[in-house]
């Protein structure tokens, strides 16, 4: 594996490092095509603020069947830390998906959304990882993101930074559903894909949604000389 601990450490300083004081912040990352090393980036990214950052930093992942960061992390836990028993990751019972019919308790009442949804502590850092619980799922349930804030302002409410892993749009429309109520969103690229037609397309559809790309992530994880370079996209 790569190490990528001097390109996260000029992206962090590029989205403005350390926040202020009593202010959070909600960071999505994503990619035109999948393959960009999203994950990879977000994950790295998580590992590098939760040592700087004042109170806790969550690693959320929008890909909700797949569970990349979950299964990632308890593969490589002599490098991040071993993660703790599941805990509710909703601070509130919001949640930024709804479930489709809803399950019943035994007493017939509806089962929250937020019961889905559970982190784990990695190691002994201050940064969680969320895992969508779909062993939960019966019959012909399925899952779908909602346009909403409530839950972002909820952590806010308990994490310093909230970092988003996104699918690409070829997958799941899930960032672009959620854009709106991202503070600072940076599109990853391979540093070998010549075709620049895919991002651009992105950064506009993420524009229409109601977000904004603030940066520009060149991958080269797969080279000898990894290298960052963030700027505004024309």
């Amino acid at each position: 594996m790569v190490d990528l601990s001097s390109e996260m450490a000029e992206l962090w300083a590029s989205l403005g490092g350390s926040s202020p004081a009593g202010r959070s912040r909600v960071i999505q990352v994503t990619a035109a095509r999948r393959g960009e090393g999203v994950s990879t980036v977000a994950r790295e990214l998580a590992n590098h603020v939760s040592r700087r950052a004042g109170r806790s930093v969550w690693l959320v992942d929008l890909d909700l069947m797949a569970a990349p960061q979950y299964g990632a992390l308890t593969a490589e836990a002599q490098r991040y830390g071993e993660l703790s028993g599941p805990v509710q990751a909703s601070p509130d019972g919001s949640a930024f998906f709804t479930v489709h019919p809803p399950a019943r308790t035994p007493q017939g009442e509806p089962w929250p959304d937020a019961n889905y949804l559970c982190a784990y502590r990695v190691g002994a850092a201050r940064w969680w990882v969320t895992r969508f619980r779909r062993e939960q799922l019966v019959g012909r349930q399925s899952v779908h993101l909602t346009p909403t804030a409530d839950y972002w302002n909820a952590l806010r409410r308990f994490a310093e930074v909230i970092i988003v892993d996104s699918p690409a749009p070829e997958r799941s429309r899930a960032g672009l559903t959620v854009a709106p109520f991202m503070d600072q969103i940076v599109l990853v690229v391979a540093a070998d894909q010549a075709d620049v037609r895919a991002p651009a397309q992105l950064r506009d559809a993420v524009k229409a949604a109601g977000g904004h790309v603030t940066g520009l992530f060149l991958n080269r994880s797969r080279v000898e000389t990894p290298g960052f370079l963030r700027t505004l996209l024309p």
